[in-house]
């Protein structure tokens, strides 16, 4: 490929801002992992009820479970505090 020398900097610059972008990656790594399972039980909630309610519905479960371990520690230091 045939390029002016115009082109061949703008390849350039474009290359080097696509590295930069590469290297700057984070990797994608899920809060929580799931078994097999549980993760086909949630497909299959998402196809019947809709990708929204499934999210909210998971979301207000983990909220409450976390309610509980937040209430345990400050009991914990409650007590210790006594």
């Amino acid at each position: 490929m045939k390029a002016t020398e115009i082109e061949s900097k703008q390849f350039d610059k474009a290359l080097d801002t696509f590295i930069e972008l590469y290297n700057n990656l984070e990797p994608d790594v899920p809060l929580i992992q799931f078994t097999d399972d549980v993760v086909e039980q949630i497909e299959a909630a998402k196809q019947a009820y809709g990708e929204e309610v499934i999210h909210e519905k998971i979301n207000s479960i983990v909220r409450e479970a976390l309610s509980w371990t937040t209430l345990t520690k400050e009991m914990q230091e409650m007590d210790a505090q006594e």
